[in-house]
Parts: C-alpha cells; sequence; structure tokens
C-alpha cells in the first residue's frame, strides 16, 4: 500500500569534509537492522585551506589509476542542492538495500555545497520571485556542476546513475545527454509505482488524482505532472491564492523557526488537496520533509518521491548484479 508516512531521518548530522564507505557504514549499521557491509565511497572533498575541491578530485588522488569501484551493479549518486537530502536517501539505499540479510547495493556519491551557492539559496528566505530570477540565471553553471559529478562518477565506476534532488530534475535530460548510463528519473519511479499500486479514483472523480506539492513549482511541478499525466493519473496542483496565502507563508514561518506555525499552515495545504478528492499528495521539496511529525494521521496520505527513487535504484542494482551473476 503506497498511502503510507514518509520516512523521516531528518537528524542533525556533523560530517568531516571526506568520508570513505567505512565512515558511513559505521553510522548506518547503527540505524538498520540489515547488512550494510559492501563497498561504498562518498565524495566531500576540501583541499588543505579547508576549501572545498572540485567534484572527484580528492578521490582521483586516492585512486588516480583505473576505476575507484569495479562491480557491474555500481550505483553513482548525484548530490544536489541540499546536502542532507542527499545523505538521507543514501541512509535509504544502505537500510532498505541491506534488508532480508542483503548487502547493500555497491555507490558512489558526489555532492558539494557549490550549487547552494551559486543559486544563493543560503542566508535569509528569497521570495518566489527572486528564488526564480536566481535559478534561472544561473541554470546554465548548475548543468555544469551536474554534469562534472556525472563524469566523476562514471569514471569512478559507476554503472547506473539516481539524483535525490528534486530541483536538479529539472535538468534530467541535459545532465544525461552524451552518456550511455542508466540514469534513473524520480518522476518516472514515483508514476509507477503509483501505476502499480492500482488505486482507484475517490467519489465521483473519473481518474486517479495526485496532488503535488512543491516550493519550486516553476521548475519542479512541469516534470511531475508530465510523468504522471503519461501514466493516467490527473495532477492536481495549489490555486494560486492558496499557494501564495498558506504554502508561502509555511515555508516563512518554518525559517522563523516557528515549526508550529509551519506546521498547520502545511496541514491546510494538504487538506485543500486532499478535498479536491486526490488518492495521494506527493511532497516534492526538501523544505516540506520533516515539517510533520512522524505520527501525523496525514503523513499517512503524503509520499516522499525520493522513497520511490531509492527502491527503484536497488531495484536495479539488484537486478544487474543478478544478471551478471549468471553470465
Amino acid at each position: 500500500m503506497l498511502e503510507r508516512g514518509i520516512l523521516m531521518s531528518m537528524q542533525t548530522l556533523n560530517h568531516p569534509p571526506f568520508l570513505t564507505g567505512d565512515a558511513f557504514r559505521k553510522r548506518t549499521q547503527t540505524r538498520c537492522r540489515g547488512r550494510a557491509n559492501s563497498t561504498t565511497a562518498l565524495q566531500l572533498s576540501s583541499d588543505e585551506s579547508g576549501n572545498f575541491a572540485e567534484p572527484g578530485t580528492s578521490l582521483m588522488r586516492c585512486k588516480n589509476s583505473g576505476s575507484l569501484l569495479s562491480q557491474p551493479n555500481t550505483v553513482g549518486v548525484i548530490g544536489g542542492v541540499s546536502l542532507l537530502s542527499t545523505l538521507i536517501f543514501l541512509e535509504k539505499l544502505a537500510c532498505w538495500g541491506s534488508r532480508n540479510g542483503k548487502e547493500c547495493p555497491p555507490f558512489v556519491v558526489s555532492s558539494d555545497p557549490e550549487l547552494s551557492k551559486v543559486l544563493s539559496l543560503r542566508g535569509p528566505l528569497p521570495s518566489a520571485r527572486s528564488r526564480f530570477d536566481r535559478i534561472k540565471l544561473n541554470q546554465d553553471l548548475v548543468i555544469e556542476n551536474l554534469r562534472s559529478k556525472r563524469n566523476f562518477l562514471q569514471q569512478s565506476g559507476a554503472r547506473g546513475l539516481a539524483m535525490p534532488c528534486h530541483l536538479s530534475h529539472a535538468w534530467h535530460s541535459e545532465i544525461s545527454e552524451d552518456s550511455s548510463l542508466p540514469f534513473l528519473h524520480d518522476g518516472d519511479c514515483v508514476a509507477m509505482e503509483l501505476k502499480n499500486a492500482m488505486l482507484k479514483p475517490i467519489h465521483a472523480a473519473v481518474t486517479v488524482g495526485i496532488g503535488l506539492l512543491t516550493t519550486d513549482s516553476n521548475f519542479v511541478a512541469s516534470y511531475y505532472q508530465e510523468k504522471l499525466q503519461s501514466q493516467g493519473f490527473e495532477v492536481v496542483f495549489l490555486d494560486k491564492a492558496t499557494e501564495e496565502h498558506v504554502l508561502v507563508p509555511a515555508m516563512e514561518a518554518l525559517y522563523r523557526k516557528d515549526v508550529e506555525g509551519a506546521r498547520n499552515l502545511l496541514r491546510i495545504a494538504i487538506h485543500v488537496l486532499l478535498v479536491r478528492a486526490v488518492n495521494v499528495v506527493l511532497l516534492a521539496s526538501d523544505d516540506l520533509l520533516g515539517v510533520l511529525p512522524h505520527n501525523d494521521p496525514l503523513l499517512r496520505k503524503c509520499i516522499d518521491p525520493m522513497d520511490a527513487l531509492a527502491r527503484s535504484t536497488i531495484h536495479w542494482a539488484e537486478t544487474t548484479a543478478e544478471v551478471h551473476k549468471n553470465i
């Protein structure tokens, strides 16, 4: 049943600038009951002055001959705007991939703070118009950054790619150009899971409705709408007035550390979509995750699309490993 609460893993994380798979596994082993003992590597590198290096430089210095990993099912994870979201995705990959005595798929990760700097998403909360202008102005730099990470991962032995970032998926096609590697799309993953769930229209609705909440609607909404509509779903958004007077103030309250105010406003936004006969609501924004407490009943009607991406990534890795085992 896909109507489930979102996996909440928003604990404060303190990591040194450079982490290897052993360090990451020691942390995840305390959080998972399965085994997570496969080869991994996390590239969060900095130079001697403490400044973050270009993607891949430290790992390439560590291993400058041949690929870092050689398994045919190695997953390359392209870090996006939010480091925390990347780490949460890795935790899902490690925990869910090691259930029932299985081994976590091998993975290599490239992540740096450059995207947040380029997009100026740190500091005071920008207005929706200002945020849109900043992203639009710098999208060429964003694409270049993400493509360099893709190239690093491919050189490091990745045989399939995943990108746990809603905003970065707006440039999925540009990032995947000139690459033959399988590159999972978050929109495809969640659309297929919803289709396989065999959801039924609510009340008098003709088609199954899927609600969508995002704080970057100019970039994120279109690709989710395209992927979901291709599977026969009707995508329902907040009307402009509700977005301006409920969702935006919710993010402003969160920035002011008014957690209760943010929760109440987010609940209103979710209810607005539910009364429009949607089956589930996609929380397609890092800003919206962790706002509601994990035991909030509304989360039973909400989905984190990155959960679908994690499950599809694990499925790809397991299937690929099985195919090569039989060759």
